[in-house]
């Protein structure tokens, strides 16, 4: 695995932290807010087992016309990584809350991936008069339809986290098994991605995500999936831009036609030979139509 030193030239990002009950979160803001009006800022929220470094060509592409934040959640990224707190959903959805409360966003257009998803559309769905758009990339923010065999793996009692945690058993095959383009991901981008989980202590997150999903209605997390799913069409009245790999094993198509359903009016982009990290394996074409998204008027009551 390549040095440290090779991936920050990839991640050329200074470092900020907020306080939270138990940890500090980090995240990344870069660039200035554009004038009232003219777009506002671009919040970006990864799932597991990325962390921020997942929407770096994102941040570069974006940070001279727009302010970009992104969150590492508590266990992630460069954030701290408590090893006796409760990693649940609805904790996520408060951290990502407090930091735009702190931050004072408004007009946000947010982007999600993974589970992402359900924690950005969680804190959208508490301060929606702060938002005016979103945009999903291969994500869920309801009770999973399914979980595939091998994450299932991972939650094995005992044996399942340990080896997630022991042999980083979830974020080393993701840099193969998310991927339909393979050439991109060098030794620099690999290092990058698990950076952050690099030991037992760091991976604690890597697993607790993957205890998280709720394959039962007995799961605390069942309960806040259900709630969020039950009010997204509250949010229908933004523009909502949806940006899928089709070659996800994980958040499928039927991820995508669960959104579609809510959300009717939202526009839909597949890439066809993109998989789960489809912002890495379609970052050319995604650019473009972010930018042309982002021209799009949001309501006028996000505005307030």
């Amino acid at each position: 695995m390549s040095s440290s030193a090779d991936w920050r030239k990839l991640y050329p990002f200074e470092s900020h932290y907020l306080s939270v009950p138990d940890a500090r979160v980090h995240y990344v803001d870069e660039g200035a807010e554009v004038a009232e009006g003219a777009g506002g800022p671009l919040l970006m929220v990864h799932g597991n087992p990325t962390w921020s470094f997942y929407w770096r060509n994102l941040i570069s592409a974006f940070r001279d016309d727009h302010r970009c934040v992104a969150i590492d959640h508590v266990g992630c990224g460069l954030s701290d990584k408590p090893q006796q707190y409760e990693y649940r959903l609805e904790n996520h959805i408060a951290n990502l809350v407090a930091l735009i409360d702190s931050l004072n966003l408004k007009q946000i257009t947010l982007l999600v991936h993974d589970w992402g998803g359900a924690i950005g559309l969680g804190a959208a769905l508490q301060r929606p008069d702060r938002f005016a758009r979103l945009v999903l990339f291969n994500t869920g923010a309801f009770p999973p339809p399914f979980c595939p065999l091998r994450i299932r793996a991972c939650r094995i009692p005992g044996i399942g986290p340990w080896m997630v945690r022991q042999f980083n058993a979830f974020a080393r095959p993701a840099l193969t098994m998310a991927t339909e383009k393979p050439e991109r991901f060098t030794p620099e981008v690999c290092a990058g991605l698990i950076a952050p989980y690099d030991n037992y202590h760091n991976r604690i997150a890597t697993a607790r995500f993957v205890q998280d999903i709720p394959l039962s209605k007995s799961h605390p997390t069942y309960a806040t999936l259900e709630r969020i799913e039950q009010q997204l069409p509250t949010l229908g009245h933004l523009p909502i831009q949806l940006l899928w790999g089709a070659k996800d094993w994980c958040f499928t198509m039927e991820c995508l036609e669960r959104f579609q359903q809510i959300w009717p009016s939202a526009q839909t982009t597949v890439f066809d030979d993109a998989g789960h990290y489809v912002v890495e394996d379609a970052i050319e074409r995604i650019e473009p139509i972010v930018r042309d998204f982002l021209k799009t008027e949001a309501p006028t009551e996000a505005s307030s």
